[in-house]
């Protein structure tokens, strides 16, 4: 016999950050989120104020969402302070009213990043992410079916650092949470996990420098090694990516100024 979830109802006052545009001025303000089911989570709590606020024909609070099961990455808001939320390991769309008390006034804003600008309101545009993973991403690899499992051996150490990276949503939290705006654990974490394969060899120096390369290009901050990235991350992702990534990156760049030049392919004359 499955015990029934117990439930309360609970009313928090919401002060969200409204902005209309990137060039608009922002402001926040607050609304009364009244009687929520405790058990709700916190964007099905969004929506049921979006849908008041749309009854009084008022423009709803624009936040980003998709999956709502911690995967996808999408539901990136700070909520008092923190990204993500209260909880660790978790993602917002993980979080519960039942993490917090009635009377409660709760701070909503976007994530803060100058890589990361804002489109309206609780949404930022985290298109810098994605150029970071077309500099370097991926691997050369046979197109067509999946190969056999067991065809390329890997040893477990590895296998099991691997997976650890690839557990990487692209939330962006580690970029929110740091002091520089610094996404080196999200860089880390997608050149970890390829570099840790046998498949991602083949690219493995032109890849961590281009996607370091982009990082940089795309304004994102230095590490100082506060690790405030790691305590933040949802998927709690070991800031030990970050020295493996530091090693790589050195050796590329040895290797890459003391590789001998490509010869012309010019005919003489």
């Amino acid at each position: 016999m499955v015990a029934a979830t117990t439930s309360s109802t609970i009313s928090v006052t919401l002060r969200v950050w409204r902005q209309a545009g990137p060039k608009a001025l922002g402001q926040f303000k607050d609304y009364a989120a009244k009687d929520l089911n405790s058990n709700m989570s916190f964007l099905e709590m969004l929506d049921v104020v979006n849908d008041e606020l749309t009854l009084k024909g008022e423009e709803p609070i624009a936040f980003a969402h998709d999956c709502r099961e911690g995967i996808c990455g999408t539901c990136s808001l700070t909520i008092n302070g923190k990204p993500h939320g209260p909880g660790k390991g978790i993602a917002t769309c993980q979080t519960y009213m039942r993490s917090f008390h009635d009377g409660d006034i709760i701070v909503v804003e976007p994530f803060r990043a100058a890589a990361f600008p804002l489109i309206k309101d609780l949404v930022v545009d985290r298109t810098s992410f994605d150029k970071i993973m077309q500099a370097g991403g991926f691997i050369t690899a046979r197109a067509g079916s999946a190969p056999e499992a067991n065809a390329a051996p890997v040893p477990k150490g590895d296998s099991d650092l691997a997976m650890d990276a690839a557990q990487c949503i692209g939330c962006g939290a580690c970029v929110a949470a740091c002091k520089n705006a610094s996404a080196m654990l999200f860089v880390s974490a997608k050149v970890g996990h390829l570099g840790l394969l046998p498949q991602g060899q083949a690219e493995r120096d032109r890849r961590v420098l281009a996607m370091v390369h982009t990082m940089d290009e795309e304004g994102f901050g230095n590490c100082t090694n506060q690790y405030e990235c790691s305590a933040a991350c949802p998927k709690t992702i070991s800031h030990d990516f970050i020295a493996r990534m530091n090693r790589d990156y050195l050796g590329a760049t040895l290797r890459s100024a003391f590789k001998p030049e490509a010869a012309s392919s010019g005919g003489g004359a």
